[in-house]
């Protein structure tokens, strides 16, 4: 047989080979982080419920899914531990604090001292030249603003105008 006739095959065996390599992988993480529950860690099934963890067994998982209700699981039926910001904000509506996370846009914020803070507030009140043009700034020609805006209402009024 020539090497042309195994190639096919080669490249088969190959392709399966990497496919069993990454659902082995991926079957590890899960059975990682199943093993990383602890009680009082939120959770979601794989059939969609969210429940505390109160008891983690070897093969057995007993979850709090509300006042009075203990449900007991099998442990690879665990689909996701959840942090407890995102089990917040999923059943108890919390919403974790942004302002904590934002990172100032400068780091005087963050060495400033009461002195310095009076002097930045009086620097805030300065105006920004943004490159607009104020009314004061136009020029004092009226004769030429008045013969623009003549113009474009001739264009307007020409009836071969954009309105179809």
């Amino acid at each position: 047989m020539s090497l042309l006739t195994l190639l096919p095959f080669i490249v088969l065996i190959g392709a399966m080979f990497l496919m069993t390599r990454s659902a082995k992988k991926k079957q590890q993480e899960a059975i990682e982080m199943r093993n990383q529950m602890q009680p009082g860690s939120g959770v979601r099934t794989i059939g969609g419920m969210y429940a505390t963890v109160k008891e983690v067994n070897e093969d057995t998982v007993l979850l709090d899914a509300g006042p009075g209700v203990e449900l007991l699981f099998a442990k690879n039926s665990i689909g996701a531990v959840l942090s407890d910001d995102e089990y917040n904000r999923i059943v108890h509506g919390i919403e974790h604090d942004l302002k904590s996370d934002v990172v100032p846009d400068d780091a005087s914020s963050l060495t400033e001292t009461d002195d310095s803070s009076d002097a930045a507030a009086a620097s805030d009140d300065t105006p920004v030249d943004l490159g607009k043009k104020d009314a004061a700034d136009e020029p004092a020609d009226a004769d030429t603003a008045d013969e623009a805006k003549a113009e474009a209402q001739s264009k307007k009024s020409d009836g071969d105008s954009d309105a179809k």
